[in-house]
């Protein structure tokens, strides 16, 4: 067995967000409103980090099991 669905549900939200974000700084009309999609980008990216490292614990937890 492989990691959990909504585990990779959820790092693609991740990922997705963060490009979105990562694209609204690019249009940003202003250095402050660029500043704060960076951060949301940022932030999407540390969770979708995260997420990769409870897959990881989903994938090595199962290979135990079985």
């Amino acid at each position: 067995m492989s990691e959990d669905p909504i585990t990779q549900e959820l790092r693609v939200e991740q990922f997705r967000r963060e490009d979105a974000e990562r694209e609204r700084a690019e249009a940003a009309p202003d250095e402050q409103e660029e500043a704060q999609h960076e951060r949301r980008a940022d932030k999407a990216a540390y969770l979708r980090a995260k997420l990769e490292d409870r897959a990881v614990a989903e994938r090595r937890a199962a290979d135990e099991e079985g």
